[in-house]
């Protein structure tokens, strides 16, 4: 057994050796009855200083691959053959106890997300004080210090305080930058970065890539950046190795593989990024479809207060947001977390009545809806949630969650209604073979294709689409977005778009709302707001979309 190590750490441009490299790698998982390989000789090298990007789809093993390197594999994974080489020395076939003698000081992890992957009993500055603690570096008062250096060096502000905090009292952004203190705490040869920016906001998004790279700049550290989205790999990465069902497609220069992709799957993937797409297609705000349409949804000065705790203060959650929505069109609420847009959303379906203002949908007054009116009322307007794995009932088949809505609005026969669901199943485009199917067999694509379906089995002539894709990949986001806008085109459907992806918004939407603390801050025909946006907000949300310049091969 190898006891006797040297990775230390190498400062870019001291050796052209490679700080990672992956030879012939493969892993795989044990399975009820099989063992199932889903990493097939993988290879790729990492140098001082430089980011690499493993890009692919769920299921194409780039998060696996990550998780072998630093030997964080579940416990039925295997890795069963390659070599991984940090600075040299091949740590493939080390025991966890070896593994913890260099994890956090020669490797470290930033993980996905920052919500589940901090303790919420323990302190902020606990947390960062652990890894110190377990490499013994300094006595106590020494290793207090160091944290809250950390904590400032990634850009928190009030640094002493949010070391006495615990996670819950932290946004996502910032509970990010607290998993990134503790990655970069013992200054690692690499970083493994898997997805560490996907459940954040565009703008804060840009801000902690910006801080990886600036960390990564000072420190000579490489980077393994794990991401679904090409438009964050075609701005942060020197290297790009795609990966598909465990396989490399094709790897290279950043450049060269954007401009000129050999793989037919790469050029699908180049083709389905909305970041990067919005060059090869006329925008659909320049030719809006508004000719003999008329006004189905308009908001007039919305506000909406929530109280807070048992005292008589409130919080505004929306102030004086107005809009109209042309009937057969798309209408898009952006912003980051906390503008407005979903509360928003939820006045206008009548889950929630306004402080004041009036919410009109097809002449109808919204906030004066009472009662069976009101529940009426919600047959005309349905809302698609963001998550398809959380918002569909697990212990219910397709069948029953598509057929539900009818139930609860339509004394229809059993017939009629089995007629309806198979009906509307083949107009998403699933076969009647999952009718039959829970939810948990069905890929993320599918069972969003179901959250539609349950959406339009009562004919309702709009739609809230509240985060519909975010919680998607991009291949599968680009079908579920062709769907929508074939949906609108045969049933004339007006959509209600909420989200904070603006590469999304763009190449869906004709017009915009920008939401900002709960005010409108920018609004018109979507192209108008992009090439001309009026506010500085709207246009730090424009200059923080990933991609944006990236010149690819179509």
């Amino acid at each position: 057994m190898t006891t006797a190590i040297d990775i230390g750490h190498v400062s870019a441009g001291v050796s052209a050796a490679p700080v990672l490299e992956i030879s012939n790698l493969a892993v795989g998982y044990r399975g009820s009855d099989r063992f199932q390989r889903v990493v097939h000789e993988v290879s790729l090298r990492v140098q001082p200083g430089e980011v690499v990007a493993l890009v692919g789809e769920s299921g194409s093993g780039k998060t696996t691959t990550a998780q072998a390197v630093i030997g964080l594999l579940a416990e039925n994974g295997r890795l069963e053959a390659g070599a991984v080489r940090l600075n040299g020395t091949d740590i493939a076939g080390w025991s966890q106890r070896q593994l913890d003698t260099i994890r956090g000081s020669k490797i470290s992890l930033i993980p996905q997300d920052p919500t589940s992957s901090l303790n919420p009993v323990k302190t902020i500055g606990a947390q960062v004080a652990e890894v110190l603690e377990i490499h013994r570096q300094g006595n106590r008062a020494g290793i207090d210090a160091r944290v809250i250096e950390l904590l400032a060096r990634v850009g928190l502000s009030q640094p002493e305080l949010r070391a006495r905090q615990y996670p819950h009292e932290l946004s996502g952004g910032m509970r990010q930058r607290v998993l990134i203190a503790i990655a970069i705490a013992l200054r690692p040869a690499l970083i493994i970065a898997d997805e560490p920016t996907s459940a954040l906001d565009v703008t804060v998004q840009k801000r902690i890539l910006d801080l990886i790279d600036e960390l990564r700049r000072e420190y000579g550290t490489a980077v393994l950046l794990v991401t679904h989205d090409l438009g964050v790999a075609a701005d942060r990465a020197n290297h790009i190795v795609v990966l598909k069902g465990g396989r490399i497609q094709e790897q290279g220069p950043t450049a060269e593989v954007l401009s000129s992709p050999r793989s037919e799957y790469t050029r699908k993937l180049l083709a389905d990024a909305p970041s990067l797409g919005k060059a090869r297609a006329a925008p659909r705000g320049t030719s809006l479809r508004t000719s003999g349409s008329d006004e189905v949804i308009a908001v007039e000065n919305l506000v909406q207060d929530f109280p807070i705790g048992d005292r008589r203060e409130s919080f505004r959650a929306v102030d004086g947001v107005s809009f109209t929505v042309q009937r057969g069109t798309t209408h898009a609420i952006v912003g980051e977390s906390g503008s407005g847009k979903t509360t928003t959303a939820r006045s206008i379906v009548g889950f929630q009545k306004p402080t004041s203002g009036r919410i009109l949908v097809d002449g109808i007054d919204v906030t004066t809806l009472r009662g069976e009116n009101l529940r009426r009322f919600r047959k005309t307007i349905q809302l698609v949630y963001q998550n398809p794995f959380a918002s569909l009932d697990p212990r219910q088949t397709i069948f029953q969650i598509v057929e539900e809505p009818l139930l609860n609005f339509d004394p229809l026969s059993r017939e009629d209604r089995a007629t309806q669901v198979q009906s509307i199943l083949d107009r998403v485009g699933l076969p009647q073979s999952v009718l039959a199917r829970k939810p948990h067999a069905l890929s993320g694509g599918q069972r969003q294709r179901v959250a539609i379906a349950r959406a339009l089995v009562l004919n309702p002539k709009m739609l809230v689409l509240d985060e519909a894709v975010s919680a998607l990949d991009v291949t599968v986001q680009a079908q579920i977005l062709a769907l929508l806008d074939e949906l609108q085109q045969a049933l004339g459907l007006t959509y209600l778009f909420i989200s904070h992806d603006l590469a999304v918004v763009r190449q869906i939407s004709d017009t915009v709302s920008v939401l900002h603390n709960g005010r409108q801050v920018d609004s018109g025909p979507v192209e108008d707001v992009f090439l001309r946006p009026g506010s500085p907000y709207t246009r730090e949300l424009i200059s923080a979309i990933p991609g944006q310049g990236t010149t690819i091969q179509h």
